[in-house]
Formats: structure tokens, C-alpha cells, sequence
């Protein structure tokens, strides 16, 4: 199911197709929106209106390659806005996803929103940024009818630029420090627009959340630190986001040199002329700037550039990120996905012969204490399942205790954890050796409309319901408190306020031992970890 897939954090992601459910339920006239660039019209059913492809910047070919995004051109006549945009250029791999083109031509997005209203009230909006592993997927997968009918919010996906076309910081592409981050610039570009035009289709500019998944996540954690993100948003939503898993400029640098070098730009002197003159196909394979797991790997914003000058995790502890109320949470197994998209790459999960060298590989050299503290006899035997529980605590679940400890000091947060053991999973997992159960990604088919999954039960649909109403709540208020639902507290910074909601089928409640249970303490003892 690509909407899950695809926002898995590399390049496994994108290895399974699904049939989606239609965005909108008729060709009904959405009517005629007016923004600052032209006149567009989309398409509506009997409770929202959905308009899509509507370009926000100007297309990033040929001279504009590589450079900030420009604002796009105004167009004449009445645009339709009735079908997406293309995707941004990505490796689909050997499994291309047939019928979703790719483009460089890509920085569109898609406005779901309620229908008109009867006295012109504006309604909050979330702005979506999805996941990828900022390597792959696009806007128009995360169809939000849901969030808007239930909700009573707007909700705007968005494209931007994605790997070697979106991240690519080889130094002669610009100025010193100035290079990289194109797709995070993009990013910025479409919350610009929004701030100027969403009024137009019923939407609030001054109730404007970010929200994002995994490469998403931690998009939005950038944002919270980035300069020319400042007043582009009042409040923000972290899902399963690994926001310390960024490269710094130096790294960011020195792989794009190599990629050139791969791709025929070896000469110094015209590397950016070389580079601008390859055919878009030829860069579809992205740059990796750091790696998840053994196998699993992500491009990305690099930190120590002019658009990200410092990464979330020391600008955040040190009190320089946007005070906004702040949503934020795990999946309880996050990375039983990647070691079943592992197992079905190689055909085998990993040895006990090499779980300990893999994790000095992830960790820095810390792959005896952790293989210790994770003996694979704790689960059942097997390697993949303990090698899947270190990589959840360690990479996801503990960084974002910390995150929530940080923020926490100087803004409300709202921690949570998706943990439906029995979470509909995507074709490839179903016959994973090992059950995946709240894995990555998962959580979205809670939120979006999605297909390629089994239905939910009665007792799923349930938490659907909640997960919506605390989400859209949140948007509209800023506290994810709905009526009828387990209240939830926001952390104060406290030992004592630490609680997260866990979010299970027909018994959401408050948590206080989410760190005991990921193993935090044993987390911050590794060195360089505390």
C-alpha cells in the first residue's frame, strides 16, 4: 500500500502498490476559487470539496534546478484543479507504481475542505507534509476526506522536491553553506502560500498546524528551528519522526560529491553546469545521507546551511524553537517494518552471527551493550524481532521521549503512542515471519482515507474515530481534548507529567511507564546518549 509504504523512512519503501479509494464521490462542481495566481475549479461531493495540482511555485527545471523555489506564474483562464500533479522524481524502484507519473515539474498541492459555509466561517488548517525518507511519495495518496467531514478542518497536501533534486548539497550548486535543503525550502514556499490564499477556500491563515510522518516528522521538526519557517504556523504535530537522523552540512557535502562523480561530474570547474545538464531520469536515485538500520537509509535537510543553520535537537534544547503547542508520538513497533521489508529483500532477517556488528553499525560502536540489553532469548529467539526492538527504543521511541522532555520546557506537548497490536497491515507484511503489529506508518489508515487494507473491526473503527477527533481538535484548538475522550494532559517537563496516551482499540488511556517500557534509562547511560 503506497500510502504506508511510501512514508516508510528509504529506499524499501516503495515496493507495493495499492488501489485507493476515489477522493471525492462525484463530478460535481466545486465552483470557481479565485487565488493570487489565477482561477481555478475542482470537484466536491454532498459534505467537501477537494481541489488538486494547484501549482505553488514555479516548475524547478532547468536554470531554476537546484536553486530557492520561485513564486509560480499567474495563469489565464480557469484552471482545473479536478486531478493531482504529477509525483516529484523518485526511485520507484523494480516495482514502478503504474498510473502516478513523476516529474520535475512537481511543486503542486491538493486543498480538502468543507463546503462552503453559510456565513463565510473559516475553518483551521492542517497542512500535511508526507513521509519518503525525502526519497519517495507524494501529496495525493493521503486522501483526508475524513479529517474533513469528521473534523470540520481543512486539510492541504503538499509536494516537494525529493532526493538528489531535492537535497543535493554539492558545493558548487551555490554560496558557501548556501546549498541543499531545495525540498525544505519548498516546503516553506507552500506554507507561504497557504498563509496568502487558503482564506479563499474556507481556511483560516492565522490557525495554520503542521503535521508530517515519519520524513514528515521530522520535516516539521525543522520547521520549528528553521529561520524562514518563523510565523508560518501556530501549532505542530510529530509522528513517528526521527528528528536527530539528519546529516550536517560536511557529510551532506562530501556524499554530493561523490553522487556527482557517480553520475559523470568529476570536473570541479563545471560540476553545477554538468549537473543541470543531466536528463532528470538520470537522478532519480537519491544521495543517502544517513542510514536507519542496516539497509534502510534517508536523503534529506542537512544542518549548517543558510535554510536549517542548526538541527532541531540542539536548537530545541536550547530553547530556540517556535513556542507552539506540540503533538507528538511513536507507533509501538516502529521498525518491525523495515526488518520485514529486509527479510523480504535478502530473503533472511539478520544472524545472530551478525546482530552484534550491525548494531555498532547503527550505534557508534555500541553493538555489545545493546545486543546484551536485547538478548534475541527475551523474544522468543529470534534476532529480527530483537534487532527490531533495539532500533524502535533506541532510534525512535527514546529521541522523541527526549523531544517531548524538550519542547515541553516552553510550550504544551501532547505525547502519544499508537499501539493497536493487530494494526492492518499492508500485502508484503501480512506473511512476514514475525508479527509487525503498531509498526511504522501504520497509524495513517487511522487518519486518512486509504485502501489496500483489511477493514477494521468494530473496535478499530473506534479508535479511527478517536485519533480524529484528537487530531482534528488539536487543530482547531491547539489541545487534543475532545469531548467524550479520556481527557489528555499536556507534559510539563516534569519527571512527574510525563504521561502519553496510548492509543489502542476501545481502551485509549494515559500511560506513565512509556520510557520504562522502551527502555530510556539503559538508552541515555550509552555514551554520547544522555
Amino acid at each position: 500500500m503506497v500510502a504506508l509504504t511510501a512514508a516508510a523512512c528509504g529506499h524499501g519503501a516503495a515496493i507495493t502498490k495499492r488501489k485507493a479509494e476515489p477522493p471525492y464521490a462525484g463530478p460535481l462542481d466545486a465552483g470557481v476559487v479565485k487565488t493570487s495566481m489565477g482561477s481555478l475549479r475542482g470537484m466536491a461531493a454532498a459534505d467537501y470539496r477537494v481541489f488538486q495540482g494547484i501549482p505553488y511555485a514555479a516548475a524547478p527545471v532547468g536554470p531554476l534546478r537546484w536553486q530557492l523555489p520561485r513564486p509560480a506564474p499567474k495563469w489565464p483562464g480557469i484552471l482545473d484543479a479536478t486531478k493531482p500533479g504529477p509525483q516529484c522524481m523518485q526511485d520507484t524502484g523494480p516495482d514502478p507504481r503504474v498510473g502516478k507519473p513523476t516529474s520535475e515539474n512537481c511543486l503542486t498541492l491538493n486543498v480538502w475542505t468543507p463546503p462552503r459555509g453559510q456565513h463565510g466561517e473559516k475553518r483551521p488548517v492542517m497542512v500535511w507534509i508526507h513521509g519518503g525518507g525525502f526519497v519517495n511519495g507524494s501529496g495525493d495518496i493521503y486522501h483526508s476526506r475524513s479529517l474533513v467531514v469528521k473534523g470540520h478542518i481543512v486539510v492541504v497536501t503538499i509536494n516537494y522536491r525529493l532526493g538528489a533534486l531535492g537535497f543535493l548539497a554539492h558545493p558548487s550548486l551555490g554560496p558557501p553553506g548556501d546549498v541543499g535543503n531545495y525540498g525544505l525550502a519548498d516546503q516553506q514556499a507552500a506554507l507561504r502560500w497557504v498563509r496568502d490564499n487558503i482564506s479563499a477556500f474556507g481556511g483560516d491563515p492565522f490557525k495554520v498546524t503542521i503535521a508530517g510522518e515519519s520524513a514528515g516528522g521530522m520535516s516539521v521538526c525543522d520547521h520549528l528551528v528553521a529561520p524562514g519557517s518563523v510565523g508560518l504556523f501556530r501549532a505542530a504535530i510529530i509522528q513517528s519522526a526521527p528528528c536527530q537522523a539528519q546529516a550536517d552540512l560536511a557529510t551532506g557535502q562530501r556524499r554530493s560529491v561523490d553522487y556527482a562523480a557517480q553520475a559523470g561530474c568529476r570536473n570541479p570547474a563545471i560540476t553545477a553546469v554538468c549537473l543541470r545538464a543531466l536528463p532528470a531520469a538520470r537522478l532519480d536515485r537519491p544521495p543517502w545521507y544517513y542510514l536507519i538500520g542496516d539497509s534502510d537509509g534517508l536523503s534529506g535537510p542537512v544542518t549548517g546551511a543558510t535554510v536549517l543553520p542548526d538541527g532541531p535537537f540542539p536548537a530545541i534544547a536550547t530553547g530556540r524553537a517556535a513556542r507552539v503547542p506540540v503533538l507528538v508520538g511513536v507507533n509501538h513497533d516502529e521498525f518491525t517494518m523495515f526488518a520485514a521489508f529486509r527479510h523480504r529483500k535478502l530473503g533472511r532477517g539478520v544472524g545472530l552471527a551478525e546482530y552484534s556488528h550491525v548494531l555498532d553499525e547503527i550505534f557508534g560502536g555500541d553493538g555489545a551493550p545493546i545486543m546484551a540489553h536485547y538478548p534475541p532469548d527475551h523474544f522468543g529467539g529470534d534476532v529480527s524481532l530483537a534487532y527490531s526492538a533495539a532500533i524502535t527504543d533506541g532510534v525512535f521511541a527514546c529521541t522523541t521521549d527526549r523531544l517531548a522532555d524538550s519542547l515541553s520546557r516552553n510550550a504544551p506537548v501532547y505525547a502519544y503512542e499508537f499501539d493497536d497490536p493487530h494494526a492492518p497491515a499492508p500485502e508484503p507484511l501480512r506473511d512476514a515471519p514475525f508479527p509487525v503489529g503498531a509498526s511504522h506508518s501504520l497509524e495513517l489508515a487511522y487518519l486518512f482515507n486509504v485502501g489496500g487494507l483489511a477493514p477494521f473491526d468494530a473496535a478499530q473503527q473506534v479508535l479511527s474515530d478517536q485519533m480524529i477527533s484528537y487530531w482534528t481538535r488539536f487543530v482547531s484548538t491547539g489541545t487534543p481534548k475532545a469531548p467524550g475522550l479520556p481527557d489528555w494532559p499536556a507534559q510539563d517537563g516534569s519527571p512527574d507529567h510525563k504521561s502519553w496516551m496510548s492509543l489502542r482499540p476501545s481502551e485509549s488511556q494515559l500511560i506513565a511507564d512509556f520510557d520504562e517500557e522502551h527502555q530510556c534509562p539503559f538508552w541515555a547511560s550509552l555514551k554520547g546518549r544522555s
